[in-house]
């Protein structure tokens, strides 16, 4: 009973628990449902906030008379103070977990989101995005913790749950802003941040849960290495994690040419009104969201490296061809491109997990903070493409990203 309770709660453990686990725990625990759901509605209205930044950018644009440039370094803050800080924030949990510092990173985006509804000038909104972003590495790593905590061995399972959530408040933001911010202005940004009091409202019962297991679940000093690991070098450990961060890479740079400016490439291409280029975007990251709820529980399955395999490279094909056709099939191969490259998260997490077990924090901030980063990067690197040769030109050199897929062959089969 001692090693399941260190094995669920996603704290170190000894080496024969942390990876051996699942099989004997799926027969033995259920996932706490209740926890699940809190984070993913918790993690919907987190980055329902967060993406209600990208989706304002024509608006921001036309009324700051910013360029692409400037566009790609709002997002480049955002995200780039998520990067760097997530790591940090995951290593530091690791060793002393902070339950109710999930409340306190929706504080942070709350305040990032007025300050959005009313600023005046460029500085106000760079502001904006680093207070949103600085919310946003607080919130993630801890609560991927506290995912695999209430997992109850389905790790999988649990992550795709907990990142759905995400996915469909990024999904809703560009949606809500079609409907709310376009057409009452800037100032409507302010309604939303009911969504974040309500987040808030949602990750403090969470937190008085998570607090209540850590305080009745046995902890144990050390690193773990998981029977996985322990059948691996540091070097091919080391190796394995940046090839799954050479993964990340490829999905959110691609990403973040439709994130930051699908709405651009459909407005400029197919000339789509900005209301209807936004409900474009929602169909893409609505099947974003649906292959994120498929990834985990297949990789729990099938196993993980299939699904990394297919998730990536299986994306290569529709990527090539979107930049050639028309704006109907534009739409419908963004379904595909959205629903398969979104499988991967999910199972690229778990995988991480598995390798460093007694890190769960460390690999929820070193992945989710690597792929906020290279999503910054990437809007800031692709907006200045777009300033030279053309948005449509971005979409062309964005399509070949997908071929690093290839690197999944060289990952270790862990189980």
């Amino acid at each position: 009973m001692r090693a399941e309770a260190i094995e669920n709660s996603g704290l170190p453990g000894p080496p024969e628990v942390a990876v051996t686990a699942p099989s004997q725990t799926r027969g033995q625990a259920s996932p706490a449902l209740a926890v699940l759901l809190g984070l993913s509605l918790s993690h919907l209205l987190n980055d329902l906030v967060q993406s209600l930044l990208p989706a304002l950018y024509p608006l921001l644009k036309a009324g700051f008379h910013l360029d692409f440039g400037q566009i790609g370094l709002i997002t480049f803050v955002f995200q780039g103070t998520a990067s760097l800080l997530q790591p940090a924030v995951g290593l530091y949990t690791d060793r002393r977990p902070l339950p109710y510092s999930l409340a306190v990173g929706m504080v942070l985006s709350l305040a990032g989101l007025a300050l959005l509804s009313v600023a005046s000038a460029y500085g106000a909104l760079l502001a904006a995005a680093a207070l949103i972003g600085l919310g946003s590495a607080i919130f993630h790593p801890e609560a991927s913790r506290v995912a695999r905590l209430a997992s109850g061995g389905r790790y999988g399972l649990a992550q795709s749950v907990f990142q759905v959530g995400g996915n469909a408040g990024t999904a809703l933001g560009p949606l809500l802003a079609a409907f709310v911010v376009v057409p009452h202005g800037q100032g409507s940004v302010a309604w939303f941040c009911l969504a974040a009091l309500a987040g808030i409202l949602v990750l403090g019962m969470v937190g008085r849960w998570y607090a209540q297991r850590l305080a009745t679940t046995p902890r144990t000093a050390g690193k773990s290495t998981g029977a996985a690991s322990g059948r691996l070098s540091r070097v091919r450990i080391v190796a394995t994690i940046a090839i799954l961060l050479g993964l990340i890479f490829s999905k959110y740079f691609y990403m973040a040419s439709f994130s930051s400016y699908y709405t651009f490439y459909l407005i400029h291409r197919f000339g789509v009104p900005v209301a209807l280029a936004q409900v474009y975007l929602f169909v893409f990251l609505g099947a974003v969201a649906a292959g994120t709820i498929l990834g985990g529980p297949i990789g729990d399955r099938f196993g993980r490296k299939l699904v990394i395999w297919i998730s990536i490279l299986g994306v290569l094909p529709f990527s090539l061809a979107l930049p050639h056709v028309n704006l109907f099939w534009t739409v419908i191969l963004s379904v595909p491109i959205g629903l398969i490259l979104a499988s991967a998260m999910p199972a690229i997490l778990v995988y991480a997990q598995e390798l460093l077990p007694g890190r769960i924090g460390l690999v929820g901030g070193l992945f989710f903070g690597f792929a906020f980063g290279v999503g910054g990067l990437g809007a800031a690197l692709l907006g200045e493409i777009a300033d030279h040769v053309g948005i449509e030109r971005v979409y062309d050199l964005c399509a070949f990203l997908p071929a690093l897929g290839l690197m999944a062959v060289f990952l270790p089969r862990l189980r």
